[in-house]
């Protein structure tokens, strides 16, 4: 089965051992051939930030250049905008999973995301090992937290949200708009 199809056999959600199967049988990719707007999607493995980037309106990343990165670009009514996740109330996920993926939870992180409109690149890309492969990366600005990318096809991407504090990754899926 090519890497595409395991991938949507794998979708929405897997079991980790499976993700990760698929995660470190996919090459690297450079990081100037991610370069543009990607479409993202969360694949669901029982890690603690599941659940938490759909109901928020996030939309997906863009990669202006290596040094101009948005890590989190919303879409509300129709219109995308970056957001800074150096505001994001990470520790509340950490702290307290169920409240934070509650309904109101999730309701009103989505009024109050304009707020975190943000103009500044919060991130940028460089090669990284992860998991004995040099591959493109996205290092946040304000966070702990590096997304190492593997090639799925020419327009998919696995990420792998590697956070400090948590011995595994959490998945996620990128397709070029």
């Amino acid at each position: 089965m090519d890497p595409a199809a395991r991938l949507a056999a794998l979708l929405p959600a897997c079991d980790r051992a499976e993700a990760l199967d698929l995660y470190d049988s996919l090459p690297a990719v450079n990081p100037a051939a991610m370069l543009g707007q990607w479409k993202g999607e969360e694949l669901a493995t029982g890690h603690a930030y599941d659940g938490l980037l759909g109901p928020s309106g996030w939309w997906g990343k863009a990669f202006r250049s290596v040094d101009d990165v948005d890590p989190l670009v919303f879409e509300r009514g129709g219109r995308r905008f970056a957001g800074n996740p150096g505001l994001m109330p990470l520790g509340l996920v950490e702290r307290m999973p169920g409240l934070a993926k509650s309904a109101p939870s999730a309701a009103l992180f989505r009024l109050l995301s304009p707020l975190l409109k943000t103009r500044k690149p919060r991130a940028r890309l460089r090669p990284v090992t992860y998991r004995g492969v040099t591959s493109a990366a996205m290092i946040y600005d304000q966070l702990p937290i590096v997304d190492c990318f593997r090639r799925v096809d020419a327009d998919t991407l696995l990420g792998a949200m590697d956070i400090r504090g948590f011995a595994d990754p959490y998945f996620f899926v990128l397709r070029r708009a």
